[in-house]
């Protein structure tokens, strides 16, 4: 005699998993081992979950940050209702409402805005250092790369003294160059290697062009011209 369906169990009328990845049925194992009253009993079945947690992934079984992780999300998947005795520091609920630091964005210059914000950060370093010949290079390498930023940005040609007064005004009035005799580099060097980047860029350095084939060079005769002419002599 064919058995009666009576009800039918939904997954939108069972309970919330909290996990997905690890499905239903390693759900329902926890929320049984939280129902078990004898202690020992319980950290036997935890155990026992955790390696069947950890079978899912058998190439980070046995790491030991891997094993930290799946204590930690047997914790979080019982609602940290399980009271079981384990090797890693047992989490707190608030860590996981608690909401993270406001990060913090980077300051805009919408003046220079065509430098970026690396430049300000290397002006900044360049700051802290003290007077050396290693700063000077430094200094001459920021305001080489300002030059070059400025170039693609704006396609003519540039002066020195522009570049130098840019520098001034982001560092604070500390690095001075127009009272050096430095020279920056050539201004179609920079424009030749913006062009490199930008081809690059475009092409990849592992997209060869397109060749077209040339089944029939000149100089090449086929092979049934050959025997048409050995025919005719």
């Amino acid at each position: 005699m064919q058995e009666e369906v009576s009800y039918l169990e939904y997954n939108s009328e069972r309970p919330h998993l909290i996990i997905p990845e690890y499905g239903r049925h390693l759900q329902k194992l926890i929320d049984q081992a939280t129902e078990i009253e004898d202690r020992e009993e319980r950290n036997k079945a935890a155990k026992y979950i955790i390696s069947v947690m950890g079978s899912l992934n058998p190439h980070l079984r046995d790491v030991l940050d891997f094993q930290h992780k799946l204590w930690d999300q047997l914790f979080i998947m019982s609602d940290f209702k399980l009271d079981v005795d384990s090797p890693y520091p047992i989490p707190s609920k608030d860590i996981l409402t608690q909401k993270p630091d406001r990060l913090e964005y980077p300051q805009n210059f919408p003046k220079y805005r065509f430098y970026g914000n690396n430049i300000k950060y290397m002006i900044d370093v360049a700051n802290s250092w003290e007077e050396s010949d290693l700063k000077n290079a430094l200094v001459l390498v920021i305001a080489n790369h300002m030059k070059k930023c400025y170039l693609s940005w704006n396609k003519d040609t540039v002066t020195d003294e522009v570049i130098f007064e840019h520098l001034l005004e982001l560092s604070g009035g500390k690095l001075n160059l127009s009272k050096s005799n430095e020279e920056l580099s050539n201004t179609h060097d920079l424009m030749k290697v913006n062009k490199k980047v930008s081809n690059k860029t475009q092409f990849g350095p592992n997209k060869p062009g397109i060749v077209k084939k040339n089944n029939n060079p000149k100089g090449h005769l086929n092979k049934n011209n050959q025997n048409k002419n050995t025919f005719k002599k």
